[in-house]
């Protein structure tokens, strides 16, 4: 049994594998193999994962370190991919250049999050081939790699029969903080109902054995006119901590202060965080700095405390385990795969071809929705018609998307500024194309040319 995790050299990396190695038995796993591009820092990240599994959980599962895909992917029965092309740098320009025009900055929505997916989606292609040619037959690609919501589509497209489900830990994110807030332990027994694109939906109820705990989460939201739990809100200084919620930092708090805000105007759902950035683009973009966005504090946090922590165990010996993020984010994907394996049909959101699971939402749209896993993939749950606020919103994000991809394998500038022209955070096709533009120039190493 081999797990074999693409963007091995990812902050994240270390959690991921703490978690499939406290699943050992139940993934019957052996091996774990890092594959990544960038060899410093996929070694200096090999460093923390060999300790994880050799000192800290002694488990016995095999490590191996590699650059070459032939070796990465040969006969594994998992591929986690969770890429970041270009890295923080190009993070960085997908936030800024948008700031700079007067649009939202964020990696994974409007132009940030086009601009990235306009650098994932051949890559990703590259994994799907990869894993045909090298790993077992039945392998499954579990996808992390954001803009999800555009990487799936670009998979829908190009590779249909792919054996890939495309996951996002954002709403799981938002139900621990939702737990925390209604000071529930065990979060494990909370279900909920939740529709959209990702980071682009709503949850529509969430019961805690078997009780419907949204009029009480609405009226603490209320109350506290943020969605944050009391500890973190006594101390505001927790909210720069290591052992804070990663999202619960910087400028991370207005993202929760938006649900608040949203709910105000909407208060029949919990809004997915990621709306905020749609349905309030003035005020976010009036609140970010231009100058330091949230790549750069995940730099300055993140990235900085696990790459200075690996140095302080080169240099000492001595491990500070409050460097590497693990729970929910490895967890996940983690699972997940112990419900393919075990063919468990344990419930969880993904990605997946609506096929008329969502009835007034076209039939090929990859929707985000609750599904049953079990060893032949996702047994999407079928839903009511959506109402029609919801169904706009979905439907002009959705378009974008379909033509952003369809910018991607065309090589085509006039679909790519519809999909900018398109995107609700863009004020106007003018600004589209600036926007475009910039970005175009600062992706030349990345980007297919657009003619």
């Amino acid at each position: 049994m081999i797990i074999t995790i693409v963007g091995g050299g990812s902050t994240f990396t270390p959690g991921i594998v703490k978690s499939i190695a406290l699943r050992k038995d139940e993934l019957g796993v052996e091996e774990i193999r890092l594959f990544d591009l960038d060899k410093e820092r996929q070694d200096k990240v090999a460093v923390v994962v060999k300790w994880i599994l050799d000192e800290d959980l002694k488990c016995g599962i095999k490590l191996t370190v590699s650059y070459d895909p032939a070796e990465a992917y040969k006969d594994a029965d998992f591929v986690f991919a969770q890429m970041r092309v270009g890295k923080y740098a190009m993070r960085e320009q997908d936030e800024k250049i948008p700031l700079k025009h007067g649009c939202v900055g964020q990696e994974t929505c409007g132009c940030g999050g086009l601009a990235y997916g306009m650098r994932t989606i051949f890559p990703m292609i590259q994994v799907i081939d990869d894993a045909e040619k090298y790993a077992k037959p039945n392998y499954w690609i579990l996808n992390y790699s954001n803009p999800a919501s555009i990487v799936s589509e670009a998979c829908r497209v190009l590779r249909p029969n792919a054996r890939i489900i495309n996951i996002c830990d954002m709403p799981i994110a938002i139900i621990d903080v939702v737990a925390a807030a209604m000071e529930i332990k065990d979060k494990e027994n909370i279900v909920y109902d939740y529709y959209g694109l990702n980071h682009f939906g709503w949850f529509t109820g969430i019961e805690y054995k078997g009780e419907d705990i949204m009029p009480k989460l609405r009226d603490y939201i209320m109350e506290h006119e943020i969605l944050l739990p009391e500890a973190y809100l006594k101390d505001k200084a927790a909210l720069a901590g290591k052992k804070t919620n990663r999202h619960a930092k910087g400028s991370w708090y207005y993202v929760w202060k938006g649900v608040y805000e949203i709910m105000q105007n909407f208060p029949d759902t919990l809004p997915n965080t990621y709306l905020n950035y749609y349905l309030q683009q003035k005020e976010f973009v009036e609140h970010s700095d231009p100058n330091h966005t949230r790549a750069n504090e995940v730099m300055e946090s993140r990235e900085k405390n696990l790459f200075d922590g690996i140095d302080k165990y080169l240099e000492t010996g001595v491990v500070d385990d409050t460097v590497f993020y693990a729970g929910s984010h490895g967890d996940w994907i983690a699972d997940l795969a112990v419900a393919l394996k075990n063919d468990t049909k344990a419930r969880f959101l993904v990605i997946t071809e609506n096929r008329g699971c969502i009835p007034n939402l076209p039939y090929d749209a990859m929707v985000e929705v609750p599904a049953y896993i079990g060893k032949n993939g996702p047994e999407v749950l079928t839903q009511k018609p959506i109402p029609l606020f919801q169904q706009a919103l979905i439907m002009q994000q959705l378009n974008c998307e379909k033509l952003l991809v369809e910018a991607c394998i065309e090589g085509s500038y006039q679909k790519a500024l519809e999909a900018f022209t398109l995107n609700k955070t863009v004020p106007s096709m003018n600004v589209a194309k600036a926007v475009l533009d910039d970005l175009i120039e600062a992706n030349k190493e990345y980007w297919p040319e657009l003619k």
